[in-house]
């Protein structure tokens, strides 16, 4: 067994089996490449059976020690995956790799916006331009829904109930939710589909919802390029991504009573201990509630 033909069988285990994103297989792709390189580069003739524990204590101290601490936990778990993958197929009996630890990382809370700064963002866009109403609708669904980037780019006309106010989305691991539309994001969505059906759609994309000049699905680069450019236009001092969006939708639902569990199934996170990062985004929630209940804080 060699390398290439090993990584390629774990691709493929990761897409059918596990039912990851291309996104997320490319990552695992782009760190098992490195150590890859690393082997090959280096002149070692360890093949995936049989590559000792000192090798990859090798590579990771000469070519990941200067990295940042998320890059490097990153490359080790991607390691590891693809070693208990070797396991589970049988192919060895212990991981190389089970002994060296991941750094541990701070846990950085994201940035969450206020509803003012959301709401000069949306009214940020001339709905005279010929892109104004398509890019404030992208703002308004991504706040309004807190879907991802991945799952707005792929979002289908044939998805979207307009009478019960409601969509559905296939998010990671092609898991499918559906997540409800609130009015002011349904009625943009109806303001935009009327200029876009005008427009010449290529037909490969006839059901994506939101498209580029050209008639096609627009990519991810481009939604970031869009809210960089509002964000900027309007003179934000937060550096903003589509995913600040999501977590000021979650920040707002928490500030506003929604429980988590309807929060985790409305954004789609398997486990509900990552949607309790919003319970420490809300301080000010947390600062009324403690000076309107408790006896010292009056």
């Amino acid at each position: 067994m060699d390398w290439d033909s090993s990584f390629e069988d774990f691709k493929n285990y990761l897409k059918l089996e596990r039912g990851l994103s291309i996104n997320s297989i490319k990552s695992y792709e782009y760190d098992l490449n490195l150590f890859r390189n690393y082997i090959k580069s280096n002149h070692i003739s360890e093949t995936p059976i049989n590559c000792k524990s000192d090798t990859l204590k090798d590579y990771l101290y000469n070519n990941l020690s200067n990295k940042k601490s998320r890059s490097q936990a990153r490359s080790i778990s991607a390691l590891k995956s693809y070693f208990n993958y070797l396991i589970f197929e049988g192919h060895i009996q212990k991981s190389p790799i089970s002994d060296i630890e991941s750094p541990k990382l701070d846990k950085k809370l994201p940035e969450v916006l206020t509803e003012t700064e959301i709401t000069k963002l949306i009214e940020s866009y001339d709905l005279n331009d010929n892109f104004g109403q398509r890019n404030r609708t992208i703002i308004e669904v991504l706040y309004g829904t807190g879907i991802r980037v991945s799952e707005l780019i792929n979002l289908k006309l044939s998805n979207i109930f307009f009478e019960e106010n409601i969509m559905k989305i296939t998010g990671k691991g092609n898991k499918e939710r559906f997540v409800p539309l609130g009015n002011i994001a349904l009625n943009e969505i109806k303001q935009y589909l009327k200029i876009r059906n005008k427009n010449i759609i290529d037909t490969k994309s006839s059901d994506i919802v939101f498209l580029n000049r050209y008639g096609r699905g627009l990519t991810r680069s481009m939604i970031f390029k869009i809210i960089s450019d509002s964000y900027k236009k309007v003179g934000l001092d937060k550096k903003i991504s589509p995913h600040t969006l999501r977590h000021s939708f979650a920040t707002h639902l928490l500030k506003n009573g929604a429980d988590l569990r309807t929060i985790q199934l409305i954004l789609g996170h398997e486990s509900i201990t990552t949607t309790e990062i919003y319970t420490h985004l809300d301080t000010y929630h947390l600062e009324e509630v403690l000076k309107k209940y408790h006896p010292r804080s009056k």
